[in-house]
């Protein structure tokens, strides 16, 4: 498909957020979704059987008017030719030429990203981060993804990975493996939205093990002033919703921060708009020059 002609920014478009086991298309114009159909995903299943799912989501959302898709997933992706790899719990999914089989099923230009830089993507052009120009997306759930804005401009790096925050090395592992839903399962044998549930009732110790979770988010915290000095973090994913209970402790632990100039600045806040990754999808049919 020949994507070089920049489509209108009040066009509509469709946005999709793959996940590990389930899809959300949206049909999307002037950053408010018309339309959306979430279904599950055959995460097991053969790579053309879980394209196909997709492409069923799309369709169900799909109008003749529609200018162009934009998709997000979890892993890899070499944005220049739209080719997926290694995706997280779709194990089929090693090598995937999507944005080709897109093209060729919808006959509209196909634009693939991760999934963490659509959320940054949704955020700096219609949520929290309007107005910012150095901005971190921090999506905190199952896994820890990052997407950077930097200098009013989305980041993807050479293949959709940068700012990847989760695989960097940290106490023996990485910091996925203490700063996302892996932690509570891991350490306290629970899933992080009961744990909440538990919190939100009052629960001193559930508190005390969002607290605990708070001190390793803070060293993600620092990491990334280190790496970007951004102005602000906004967060994302399942676990945002808890940031209340690990606010604190994180606070006192970014007290040993070297540059505390840098922090003082900084801005954590949380997401507020819903399937605001579904928007940053479809915008990157608009934010390919």
């Amino acid at each position: 498909m020949n994507n070089k002609k920049k489509p209108e920014k009040h066009s509509k478009f469709i946005g999709v957020d793959v996940g590990g086991t389930n899809v959300r298309a949206g049909l999307v114009q002037n950053g408010k979704i018309l339309a959306l159909q979430a279904s599950p995903i055959s995460s097991k299943a053969k790579q053309e059987v879980i394209v196909d799912e997709i492409c069923q989501t799309i369709a169900a959302v799909l109008q003749p008017d529609a200018r162009g898709i934009g998709i997000g997933v979890p892993s890899l992706v070499d944005v220049a030719s739209g080719i997926v790899y290694s995706v997280h719990n779709i194990p089929s999914w090693r090598v995937v030429p999507l944005k080709k089989m897109l093209e060729h099923r919808f006959r509209l230009p196909v634009f693939v990203n991760n999934d963490a830089n659509c959320f940054m993507l949704g955020e700096f052009l219609f949520g929290m981060a309007r107005g910012y120009r150095n901005i971190i997306g921090l999506v905190v759930g199952t896994g820890l993804g990052t997407g950077v804005v930097i200098n009013g401009k989305l980041y993807s790096g050479s293949n959709g990975g940068a700012g990847e925050i989760g695989a960097v090395a940290y106490n023996g592992k990485d910091f996925e493996y203490f700063c996302s839903g892996q932690f509570f399962l891991r350490e306290f044998g629970i899933d992080a939205a009961t744990l909440q549930k538990s919190a939100d009732g009052g629960d001193r110790k559930a508190r005390e093990m969002f607290a605990e979770f708070g001190d390793h988010f803070a060293e993600v915290i620092m990491t990334l002033l280190y790496a970007y000095d951004p102005e602000l973090i906004v967060l994302g994913g399942s676990i945002n919703k808890a940031y209340p209970y690990f606010r604190k402790r994180m606070s006192e632990k970014l007290r040993s921060f070297d540059f505390q100039i840098s922090l003082k600045k900084l801005a954590v806040v949380q997401t507020k708009k819903p399937n605001i990754a579904v928007l940053g999808a479809a915008a990157l049919c608009l934010d390919t020059e």
